[in-house]
């Protein structure tokens, strides 16, 4: 058996790449900037209410409705009036553990989140987790650029059905 090894290039998902740059400058914007503030200050889950106080001239139907749309283009989950993942945050505890510099810790919905957290917060951080294959405990530093120290690592991704949503529930 051969494992084929492809290039990130290689593995990009047009339609999931159309979501992130909406997610950067579509109408919701704000309100997903908002949500991510929130898991980052305080961890989640983020509640309706914290989102619509930081839009205080946005009636709160207004702040639902955008949170509504982001659930359904699958960049956060909602239940409720709560948001409960909010890429790459996860409101639960996961098997992905970020400790920021302050000694808060957050959990990430993936690998994929956790490693990318430094680069979105532009801060270092220290990653807690374990093998998903041996159970091996898996603990590193990583900064803006990637893994810090003499670690290879290895990210697993699969392709995920038509119809499945990036983050079910852990």
């Amino acid at each position: 058996m051969t494992l084929d090894i492809k290039t990130a290039d290689e593995l990009i998902d047009s339609m999931l790449e159309a979501r992130w740059t909406e997610r950067r400058h579509g109408p919701q914007a704000e309100v997903l900037r908002s949500v991510l503030r929130a898991f980052v200050e305080r961890g989640g889950p983020v509640t309706l209410n914290t989102v619509a106080g930081a839009f205080p001239y946005w009636p709160a139907a207004t702040v639902q409705n955008h949170l509504a749309a982001l659930d359904q283009n699958d960049l956060i989950v909602l239940a409720g009036d709560t948001v409960q993942f909010a890429y790459p945050f996860s409101a639960s505890p996961t098997p992905f553990a970020v400790t920021f510099a302050n000694g808060q810790e957050r959990f990430a919905c993936c690998a994929t989140d956790a490693l990318g957290m430094a680069a979105m917060l532009g801060a270092r951080v220290h990653i807690h987790s374990q093998c998903h294959q041996s159970g091996e405990p898996l603990e590193m530093d990583v900064d803006p650029t990637g893994p810090l120290g003499s670690l290879d690592v290895m990210v697993w991704v699969g392709k995920r059905g038509s119809d499945e949503r990036a983050c079910t529930g852990l």
